[in-house]
């Protein structure tokens, strides 16, 4: 598996691990056994669109939609043409009630990533139709060491931490950074406080508070 040539110096050790040779194996593996998502070639998506020192903002997710169609690499989105999902559905919802941004027509947010947003699952494989396939053979170490990295940075980062997996990366973010957490959009949990939580305009603030841009969340139409 080919890391980003962007973050190879920042991930060499990591990669270099034997734990990182056992999971390229085991997911050839499972590639040549079942269908995997996302493809080979969009694994590190979100790491191709956002180089290490273009990151503001870090959106964490947990798995990647294991559905035909749907895992592009990016956390939350799905690919254009795609039926957007329930979670990103309830996304968009806080997004168009915090800033009153249109609700947009597809799910896909490579916009987002090319502003800075670091749209990351802890695990970024899965075999199709079984969420939660891949958990537990190396990805979560691979990523956790990502967002350690990104947790030690001196620049000022904005980290979104959505439902209880998501929370616990919080012990790898130095206190000078932004932790915005809530629970989980999906619909069994976002209204017990995701809903009104107002993320965005938290992101956008916070950067301003610190010298740096605001995101544009705003999503064109395809």
């Amino acid at each position: 598996m080919n890391v980003p040539e962007s973050w190879r110096d920042v991930l060499r050790n990591e990669i270099s691990q034997p734990y990182f040779a056992d999971l390229s194996e085991f997911v050839l593996r499972e590639r040549k056994a079942f269908t995997v998502f996302p493809s080979e070639r969009e694994v590190f998506t979100a790491l191709q669109l956002t180089s290490p020192h273009d990151v503001r903002v870090v959106i964490v997710g947990q798995d990647p939609y294991h559905g035909a169609g749907q895992a592009h690499g990016l956390s939350f989105s799905v690919q254009h043409g795609t039926r957007i999902p329930p979670s990103l559905r309830n996304i968009y919802a806080e997004l168009h009630s915090d800033l009153d941004i249109p609700l947009p027509s597809h799910g896909n947010l490579e916009a987002w990533a090319q502003q800075g947003v670091l749209l990351l699952n802890s695990t970024l494989t899965v075999r199709e139709g079984e969420a939660g396939s891949h958990a537990g053979h190396g990805w979560e170490t691979f990523t956790d060491a990502i967002i350690s990295y990104l947790g030690s940075s001196q620049e000022h980062i904005v980290f979104i931490l959505w439902g209880a997996h998501a929370g616990k990366k919080t012990s790898l973010i130095g206190q000078h950074h932004t932790v915005i957490t809530s629970v989980h959009p999906s619909p069994l949990s976002a209204h017990r406080g995701f809903f009104g939580s107002r993320p965005f305009s938290q992101v956008n603030r916070a950067l301003l508070d610190h010298n740096q841009s605001e995101i544009n969340w705003r999503l064109e139409s395809e």
